[in-house]
């Protein structure tokens, strides 16, 4: 009895909560349901209202385009998918191609040590393919996949776009962590005994690491050459990675004695006594005071400007106890191929790094350890890519004056850009270059001599490093494409002509100068006159 009654209490009370509940569903499936539009909640139209019909139809044609717009998008995305997978199919095909045994064969699961052998076999395979050990021969000059560089503070990277200037934007973060990676690995490494040493061996940290090149080929994978500090002055460590799409692999460990290399500066000349006074300026600062393991060798042809060349030579060698240089004089054409074929012939020493320079050259004693570094008789040769100085007084033309040489060195986009197309400025043992063949002495003039050469070397055995560096620059001088150039030559003079004066946006200022002063004139009116 007392049961009945407290059920009949309690119902009541159900029967509220069950309307509450299904008063919260109703609310819940509204909200739920209604159409929503871009920006906000489309309002249900009222059933009394006089609109009522339109309002549903637009409601349902909005909701008819969102379909619509959803099912493009579902092709669109479909047809992407279509054409990932049949290239991943293609790519699988040349890899079964290239493996016929079956990948779950060679790397065989139930047998750990058999897999991880093959495993590491096939990424020694990659090592070999890539040119780590030696140089492959290339067929053009483009096909030579140029290395970028890098420091502690930044990367210079080649840019490939058509203007050809330096990108001033920050390096991506899986770059920079990449890099990062692969100077504490190499640091790792340096700092890992490989034996029994006598003393306490020394500890290396990132702050030894002085500059390092990579560059990645897209079938094989990345290589890295890092250059440390060693015990002494002229001592590098020099460490050499490569990560095969996986892994990074340390391929070679070794010390690097720099101390008895010197170095053959061969410049060929004519006349511009000026400029080769301006040159022996950085020479005697950079080459002589500096670095100290050095030669100088000027071939000049003709006798114009002759004397006042040799004096300045001779006072030079007076004020800076400097002996080493040799003068070779050519009474006939200028010809930059000759020049630098003769001087190089000249030498009668032991096997010598030659580098080919020219007057309006600018080089830091940093390059000439990078010159030092990336030669190898035998081996590899240095076609480092300069930085090219734009014309000052255009791109000073708005300062008060134009600042000193050295404030001009800034390796930005308003001030030059990375000569990418010349190959004239190199650095190879004089052996590698007597083996080659030397210079083509058919070639007379400007121009074609450096790119026969290189060409040469592309088509050897021996590894050609392209890179660009700081440490270079090509000081800006007013160039005369002569009549006497073949049409070729000719065109190739005009383009460096053109190249060498000012940025594409500078140079544009400079075409619309009048419209744009005709501009400013007008708002200077304009606002008198309010």
């Amino acid at each position: 009895m007392m049961l009945r009654r407290g059920f009949i209490l309690f119902l009541p009370r159900l029967v509220g909560l069950l309307v509450v509940a299904c008063c919260s569903m109703s609310i819940v499936y509204m909200l739920a349901c209604t159409p929503k539009g871009d920006n906000q909640q489309l309002a249900l139209p009222r059933v009394h209202s006089p609109t009522v019909k339109e309002g549903y139809e637009a409601i349902l044609q909005e909701r008819e385009e969102q379909h619509h717009n959803y099912i493009i998008s579902l092709k669109k995305q479909i047809a992407q998918l279509k054409a990932e997978l049949q290239g991943r199919t293609e790519q699988l095909k040349n890899m079964q191609n290239q493996y016929p045994e079956s990948l779950d064969i060679w790397l065989d699961h139930s047998n750990p040590e058999k897999a991880q052998a093959n495993l590491l076999a096939f990424l020694r395979s990659q090592v070999d393919k890539a040119e780590v050990h030696s140089g492959v021969k290339l067929s053009t000059e483009y096909a030579a996949v140029p290395f970028e560089s890098f420091t502690l503070q930044k990367v210079y990277q080649l840019e490939t776009g058509l203007t050809r200037h330096p990108e001033e934007k920050p390096v991506r973060k899986d770059k920079r962590d990449e890099l990062i990676e692969v100077i504490e690995l190499a640091v790792g490494s340096l700092n890992k005994p490989e034996g029994v040493g006598k003393g306490k061996p020394r500890v290396y940290t990132a702050s030894d690491f002085v500059e390092g090149i990579y560059r990645t080929e897209k079938n094989k994978g990345t290589l890295y050459e890092l250059t440390f500090k060693g015990d002494t002055k002229h001592q590098f460590k020099k460490i050499v990675l490569f990560r095969p799409f996986g892994p990074v692999m340390k391929v070679k460990n070794e010390n690097v004695n720099m101390a008895d290399t010197l170095i053959n500066v061969i410049v060929p000349l004519a006349k511009r006594a000026s400029k080769f006074r301006q040159f022996m300026q950085n020479f005697r600062e950079m080459g002589i005071q500096q670095d100290g393991r050095i030669h100088l060798t000027v071939v000049y042809f003709g006798k114009e400007q002759m004397n006042e060349v040799k004096s300045i030579l001779e006072n030079t060698s007076k004020s800076a106890n400097f002996k080493n240089f040799t003068f070779i004089q050519l009474n006939e054409e200028f010809s930059r191929g000759k020049g630098l074929d003769v001087g190089a012939r000249f030498w009668k020493g032991n096997n010598v790094v030659l580098f080919f320079c020219d007057v309006d050259i600018y080089f830091t004693a940093e390059f000439l350890n990078s010159c030092r570094l990336n030669t190898q008789p035998g081996k590899k040769v240095f076609y480092p890519v300069l930085f090219s100085q734009y014309n000052p007084s255009i791109i000073y033309g708005h300062h008060d004056s134009i600042p000193s040489l050295e404030q001009q060195l800034i390796i930005k986009k308003e001030t030059g850009f990375w000569r990418d197309f010349g190959f004239g400025m190199t650095c190879q043992y004089r052996s590698d270059f007597i083996n080659i063949g030397g210079f083509d002495l058919d070639i007379k003039g400007w121009g074609g001599e450096d790119v026969h050469l290189y060409r040469k070397y592309l088509h050897s055995n021996l590894m050609v490093i392209r890179t660009p560096v700081r440490g270079l620059f090509h000081l800006w001088h007013e160039k005369q494409c002569l009549d006497e150039l073949t049409p070729e030559q000719y065109k190739m003079c005009m383009q460096s002509k053109a190249m060498n004066e000012a940025s594409h946006g500078q140079l544009g200022m400079l075409v619309f100068k009048q419209e744009i002063e005709t501009h400013l004139n007008r708002q200077k009116l304009s606002s008198k006159k309010t």
